[in-house]
């Protein structure tokens, strides 16, 4: 998704009124209630909030120029990799074999056997649609931030095809752009 990506393809920034602004704590709150006590933080009231549109109906919430969340056709708020290493337990984690590392971070999307061999790990909580993070066996921080086509179990006993779309990893064009200037 965001192989290629950089700040030339924001085609608009916006600083967003007091209510939309609330409305998207709202939802970071809802979505991630581990990141309650630093949200003041994150995402100051009165900060500006700026929301970047970008191809393929992206957006990007950047405090301070610093891409901090970023969602899909007002889909759920995902953090970047970059917060989540700041904050590595607001998401719910799934687990990649050794030997799925160099295909996560080369884009592929997370097929069910990476999820299910030993060396993986599967949160049984973890439900269809939801945004994870993406661990790799041996290693601390996540290499990537996917979205799961299927709930874990589903993942578990169907065991092929894709288990999760990955959306954000480790030296993507998003990873590069520490700011937008």
């Amino acid at each position: 998704m965001f192989k290629k990506f950089s700040s030339e393809e924001v085609s608009a920034q916006n600083q967003v009124k007091a209510s939309v602004q609330r409305k998207i704590r709202q939802s970071i709150a809802e979505e991630y209630p581990g990141l309650e006590p630093v949200l003041e933080d994150l995402l100051p009231k009165k900060s500006p909030l700026i929301v970047a549109k970008c191809p393929n109906h992206l957006n990007l919430v950047l405090v301070n120029n610093v891409p901090l969340f970023f969602n899909i056709r007002d889909g759920p708020y995902m953090p970047t990799l970059r917060l989540l290493h700041q904050y590595p337990n607001v998401m719910k984690k799934l687990q990649v074999d050794r030997g799925a590392i160099k295909f996560v971070l080369s884009g592929a999307n997370i097929m069910c056997p990476g999820l299910t061999s030993p060396g993986g790990a599967l949160d049984e909580e973890v439900g269809a649609e939801t945004p994870v993070a993406i661990m790799a066996e041996g290693k601390q921080h996540a290499l990537a931030i996917g979205f799961t086509k299927m709930s874990a179990k589903d993942i578990r006993t169907i065991n092929k095809g894709i288990g999760v779309d990955n959306i954000h990893y480790l030296n993507d064009g998003l990873w590069k752009m520490e700011r937008l200037d």
